[in-house]
């Protein structure tokens, strides 16, 4: 039984082995243009007037604070001890 199941794991990697194909490289028939090397900087741009910045805007006013909220009411009080029992996990099998 051994034997059995060791050649036929070999068979079975060497037949799946022999199904790859190999990808088709499909060459593409329009040139592709390659950018040529970078030309000469241009000529530095003119410099800004120096004038003024203009006015920052004026500041809101603050919205109104809201009312508070109604109390709520207390609540019941207790009248015992309650106990809570957590049941013990369940056994795990047996390893074979």
């Amino acid at each position: 039984m051994k034997y059995t199941l060791s050649i036929l794991a070999v068979s079975a990697t060497v037949l799946l082995a022999a199904c790859d194909k190999p990808a088709v490289v499909v060459m593409p028939t329009t040139p592709v243009a390659v950018p040529g090397p970078a030309g000469p900087t241009g000529a530095t741009g003119a410099q800004g007037n120096d004038g003024n910045t203009g006015n920052t805007g004026n500041t809101g006013n603050t919205g109104n604070t809201g009312s508070t909220g109604n109390t709520g009411a207390t609540g019941k009080t207790g009248d015992g001890t309650t106990v809570v029992i957590i049941p013990a996990a369940p056994a795990s099998a047996p390893a074979n």
